[in-house]
């Protein structure tokens, strides 16, 4: 079976071909180019032929209503909409109602747990930062909500007269005196980067108080500049919403 496997963010949209259980032809594209440019230039980059479509949106329902029109025709088939669960391979929600839990959480960690398989921190580093927690036995036990490095600083830059807007580039991989910059920018960027980085390490501790080893795996597109400053061991999955869609669709 051939699937295209989509992660439809609120920046930008990834994709992937499933094709006999490996993920081949990657790709992304920012929801601004397409905004610009029209859908036509992601459905230029995606394979024709595939035998089904399967999506994670959290890009809303008008969005997703007139994404799956244009891929459907392009694809020749329906699109099909991840939904969160009550239990979905190996992994149980910890939510009441368990479709008002993100779906591309809920995918990232069904993702997770199919590679690791026991107690896992899944941050899903983007616009906004993801922290969710899975216990020994795949139990979601939670997780928090933050907002993302360049979210942290365009809040500052929106909300004061004197910080301005910073490149991406100006949160940088520092430690110890390091970390402390000598110029405004380079302090928001440090210091955006010095929150998310810190609340994944406290997060961690608290799940490894609990559970002993509990291995912590980032995706999203700040997951590399987190790695690289985080103190804890971690591992880098950045395409950890597809690995989890590519679940749904062999357990079934």
């Amino acid at each position: 079976m051939k699937a295209l496997l989509l992660d439809i963010g609120n920046s930008r949209i990834k994709w992937g071909l499933l094709d006999d259980g490996s993920i081949h032809r990657t790709g992304h594209i920012a929801h601004d180019r397409i905004q610009d440019k029209g859908l036509a230039a992601l459905t230029s980059k995606l394979p024709r032929r595939v035998d089904t479509v399967l999506a994670s949106n959290v890009a809303g329902t008008s969005f997703a209503t007139r994404l799956s029109g244009v891929i459907g025709m392009h694809c020749h088939g329906n699109v099909r909409f991840a939904r969160s669960e009550k239990e979905a391979c190996g992994v149980t929600n910890s939510y009441r109602q368990p479709r008002r839990l993100g779906v591309d959480r809920w995918v990232a960690m069904i993702g997770a747990w199919a590679e690791v398989g026991s107690a896992c921190l899944v941050v899903d580093a983007v616009t906004a930062v993801t922290i969710d927690a899975l216990d020994t036995n795949g139990e979601h036990l939670g997780g928090q909500i933050i907002p993302g490095v360049s979210l942290m600083a365009g809040s500052l830059a929106a909300r004061t007269s004197d910080i301005p807007n910073i490149q991406r580039r100006a949160a940088g991989q520092h430690s110890g005196t390091h970390m402390f910059a000598s110029t405004t920018a380079g302090a928001v960027g440090q210091g955006a980067l010095n929150a998310v980085t810190g609340a994944v390490e406290r997060a961690a501790r608290a799940a490894r108080r609990d559970y002993g080893d509990a291995t912590i795996i980032l995706t999203g597109g700040d997951a590399s500049r987190i790695l690289k400053s985080l103190d804890d061991e971690a591992i880098h999955r950045p395409h950890l919403v597809l690995e989890g869609l590519a679940q749904l669709l062999e357990r079934r």
